[in-house]
């Protein structure tokens, strides 16, 4: 995959094409469309609006949109947030994004606002920035891209539990499926390679995260230090503790205070390998990732930054890091 465009063409004054999930948000997606529109159109941004059918379907939709060059705009949450920031910058497309679901962290790491009127007047009027993605692959499979995190063990499998919860919404739904998940866990053999560094990391653990940017799971800052357009991958590792450890970690998440347990630890890295001696799931931004569903005990993931692989549209300031 080679990287985006590294100028404005990209992205200014091209039309737009605006790919709506419309389940995303229990249907706040479809819900705040009249809103993005009434300011596109007192804008004079020219657009149109295709609704997908599945994740699948919004990917062909966005090829097509980049295609016939097109800004390619997702409104929906973070699953269709990454997978479309994917075709945009293989097409070397510009790409925009309305945030609609339930955690929203790529939106709010750009500096997008919540409110939708406010994020269309960032498509019709923000500037282009470059920023990275992740590449990641297994064995016998072609690499995917992803934008904010790839994760393995019990977060990816809470995901899966929160993806099905239909009777908790919001920044809420994370947290309890991990707990849900948590109760019946068993430790998993981890081995993490970091490129350059001279041994892997072996430890019984909870999880590992590769992070592209410092939030997932709907506002969990995961990783502090981690920033989006650095260049590099920040690699959390935590390691096996009583289930208690767990719980403390995911009340200390939301600040990133995580990271002062002793169980938790923090490297960096260009790339990174994951392996675990058991089949279990990896996922990446909120979904699971299909050549990891589960991956196989033994089975190596290749996670490895992409530089400055996107432009994207955001508000004409630097966005402030969230706190």
């Amino acid at each position: 995959m080679g990287c985006g465009p590294g100028d404005e063409a990209a992205g200014a004054g091209r039309p737009l094409c605006l790919i709506v999930n419309p389940v995303a948000g229990n249907g706040r997606s479809r819900a705040l469309l009249p809103h993005v529109e009434r300011v596109l159109a007192a804008a004079g941004a020219e657009h149109q609006v295709l609704e997908s059918a599945s994740l699948a379907h919004a990917r062909d939709l966005a090829a097509a949109a980049a295609g016939r060059g097109e800004v390619v705009v997702a409104i929906g949450g973070d699953g269709m947030a990454g997978a479309l920031a994917a075709v945009a910058a293989s097409a070397g497309a510009g790409y925009g994004l309305i945030p609609a679901g339930r955690g929203n962290d790529l939106a709010s790491v750009l500096g997008i606002p919540a409110d939708p009127a406010d994020a269309a007047r960032v498509l019709a009027g923000g500037t282009l920035r470059q920023v990275d993605l992740i590449g990641v692959s297994t064995p016998r499979a072609p690499e995917a891209i992803v934008a904010g995190s790839v994760y393995a063990g019990l977060p990816a499998r809470a995901g899966e539990v929160a993806n099905t919860t239909r009777w908790l919404g919001g920044s809420l739904a994370y947290p309890v499926a991990a707990l849900r998940v948590l109760a019946g866990w068993q430790p998993v053999r981890f081995a993490v390679t970091i490129t350059g560094q001279p041994s892997p990391h072996e430890f019984d653990g909870y999880a590992v995260v590769v992070a592209n940017s410092a939030y997932f799971g709907a506002g969990m800052r995961v990783a502090p230090p981690a920033l989006i357009d650095d260049g590099m991958l920040d690699i959390v590792l935590m390691r096996h503790g009583p289930k208690l450890t767990f719980i403390r970690a995911l009340a200390k998440i939301k600040d990133g205070s995580h990271v002062s347990l002793p169980q938790i630890s923090l490297d960096r890295g260009t790339e990174a390998t994951i392996t675990m001696d058991r089949d279990l799931p990896a996922a990446a931004d909120g979904e699971p990732l299909p050549c990891a569903t589960p991956l196989p005990a033994g089975t190596p993931l290749r996670i490895r930054v992409l530089p400055s692989a996107l432009s994207v549209l955001v508000p004409g300031q630097r966005p402030p890091q969230r706190r």
